[in-house]
């Protein structure tokens, strides 16, 4: 039996637990502007808790970035896809061949 992994359906599993934490401190982010904005609440405590949540989603999104620039499975998905959704390397395109 072969065991072959298909590049189509290869996840890699750090980086969906890295979009996970990315997305929910965006998540958490958005919840506490829209509750402050509703609720009028000014002051330094809730400014200064905003800047902290944005931080947080900031450090979640850099680290998710990194980590798709330099994982070899997230770049041969992400080139996969591109094939798939019919764009064409630019480079073989330009070069004409």
């Amino acid at each position: 039996m072969n065991h072959q992994l298909s590049v189509e359906t290869a996840m890699c599993m750090e980086h969906q637990r890295l979009l996970a934490e990315c997305q929910r401190a965006l998540e958490i982010w958005n919840e506490h502007r829209a509750e402050f904005c509703q609720f009028r609440f000014i002051g330094r405590e809730a400014g200064d808790e905003l800047l902290r949540l944005q931080a947080k989603y900031a450090r979640a999104y850099t680290v998710l970035q990194n980590h798709e620039r330099k994982c070899s499975l997230c770049q041969l998905s992400f080139a996969t896809h591109l094939e798939h959704q019919g764009f064409a390397d630019t480079r073989r395109r330009h070069d004409g061949q």
